[in-house]
C-alpha cells in the first residue's frame, strides 16, 4: 500500500458481516494504518509504557480477579456465544492483562508499545503488516473451511476455524482466529514493516471516546519513535449504533 489514497481505500474496504453484529450488536472495530514506520529496538519511551502497563495490571488485579475485569467479562461473553471456551482461549486482552501483571516481554518499539497501549486502555488490539494483507480485512463468522497458516513444533501448519468462530481474514486466508486470539504469522509486523494495520476490538463498556483515547496515544508514542508518521482510521459499528 504506497500511499495515503491507497490506505484510505484499504480502510473503507474493510468490513463486518451482518452476523457478527447480529452476535454483539455492541462491537466496534477502530481500524488505523500507520505508515513510515521503520524497525527500531526498544527505547526510553517505550519501556516507560510498559513499565505503565505492568503497574495497572497490577492494580487491577489486586482488587479482583482478571475474569473479573468488566472489558475482560464482556470478551469472555462473547467468546462463549460464538462457542468458544474462555478458560481455554483467552481472549488477547485478558491474556495480555494476567502477563503483564507478571511481566512484559520487551520485543521491539512497536510491538512494546501497542501491547502497553492494549493494556493501559483495557482494548484487545491486534497489529500487522499492511504490506503483507491481499485483499481487504473481513471479519465474519467462519464456514469451517477457512485456511489458518500457523506454526506447531516451529514447522508449518494450515489449521481450520470452527464453524461459526469469529475471524478476521483477507482474500487469501484467515489473519486472526477467534477474534482476537491468535493472530497468524502470514500478516505479523516485522522488523521489515513499514506500514503497520492495528484493530481496536471493542464491546460495551468500552465508549467510543474511550477508544479514540486508546488510538490517540498509540499514535502519539509511535511518533515519538518516527516522527513524521501519517495515521489513518477508520471506525466501523452496527448500523444505527449510538455508542457515546
Amino acid at each position: 500500500m504506497p500511499n495515503n489514497d491507497s490506505h484510505e481505500h484499504f480502510l473503507s474496504s474493510a468490513s463486518i458481516e451482518p452476523a457478527v453484529f447480529e452476535l454483539r450488536p455492541d462491537y466496534r472495530a477502530l481500524l488505523l494504518v500507520i505508515d513510515g514506520f521503520e524497525a527500531a529496538p526498544s527505547n526510553p519511551a517505550s519501556n516507560e509504557l510498559v513499565d505503565a502497563a505492568e503497574a495497572h495490571a497490577r492494580k487491577l488485579l489486586a482488587g479482583c480477579a482478571a475474569e473479573e475485569l468488566p472489558h475482560i467479562v464482556a470478551w469472555r461473553e462473547a467468546y462463549r456465544a460464538f462457542g468458544a471456551k474462555p478458560q481455554r482461549t483467552r481472549n488477547s486482552l485478558e491474556a495480555l492483562t494476567r502477563r503483564a501483571a507478571e511481566q512484559l516481554p520487551r520485543v521491539n518499539a512497536l510491538t512494546d508499545i501497542y501491547n502497553a497501549i492494549s493494556v493501559l486502555h483495557q482494548v484487545p488490539i491486534g497489529g500487522e503488516d499492511l504490506a503483507l494483507y491481499q485483499g481487504p480485512a473481513r471479519l465474519m463468522r467462519a464456514t469451517g473451511d477457512e485456511d489458518f497458516e500457523a506454526f506447531a513444533n516451529h514447522a508449518p501448519v494450515v489449521e481450520h476455524p470452527s464453524a461459526g468462530e469469529i475471524i478476521w481474514r483477507d482474500d487469501h486466508s484467515v489473519t486472526c482466529r477467534r477474534w482476537n486470539w491468535r493472530q497468524g504469522p502470514r500478516t505479523g509486523l516485522t522488523d521489515q514493516t513499514k506500514t503497520a494495520f492495528f484493530i481496536f476490538d471493542a464491546l460495551h463498556p468500552m465508549t467510543n471516546e474511550a477508544l479514540d483515547a486508546a488510538a490517540a496515544q498509540l499514535a502519539a508514542a509511535l511518533t515519538l519513535t518516527r516522527p513524521g508518521i501519517t495515521v489513518s482510521q477508520r471506525l466501523v459499528a452496527a448500523p444505527g449504533d449510538r455508542t457515546p
